[in-house]
């Protein structure tokens, strides 16, 4: 896959990432976003930013495997790359994301104590674990 970094945060892959981490596909999100995160060798702050994406990734697969500590490593760490993400001067990744990447940092941090039971899902159907979600602002608004 090549995308361009510029076009990274608009591209089909990053948006089903996204798609599929809010409705609790976390190891399929990690899936699509790790092939950006490899592209963005030329940007700092994309790799941080899809790292600490992938890491929130799986730190959801973690929560719902009821891998507590573990879940909590890659949360904190996903936290700590939001925390270091400056973002755009056209604000890419506060329009990418629908927030800021400190509230993300918050809400990754918060993950570490999410409910330790998690109600059970249809069949093919993951519940989500985290009480937020990804939500992109349209390029028209």
């Amino acid at each position: 896959m090549a995308v361009a970094i510029d076009e990274a945060l608009s591209s089909n892959e990053f948006r089903w990432g996204i798609d599929l981490f809010n409705h609790g596909y976390y190891w399929e999100a990690h899936e699509a976003w790790e092939p950006i995160w490899h592209a963005a060798k030329q940007s700092t702050q994309h790799r941080l930013l899809f790292k600490g994406l992938i890491l929130l990734a799986a730190a959801g697969v973690k929560l719902r495997e009821g891998k507590r500590v573990a879940a909590a490593r890659h949360a904190t760490r996903a936290a700590t790359l939001f925390r270091q993400v400056t973002d755009l001067p056209n604000r890419g990744f506060e329009a990418a994301l629908g927030m800021k990447t400190a509230a993300l940092a918050v809400y990754a941090e918060a993950a570490k104590t999410s409910p330790a039971v998690l109600r059970e899902s249809m069949p093919g159907q993951p519940e989500p674990v985290f009480d937020f979600i990804l939500a992109p602002k349209s390029e028209s608004g």
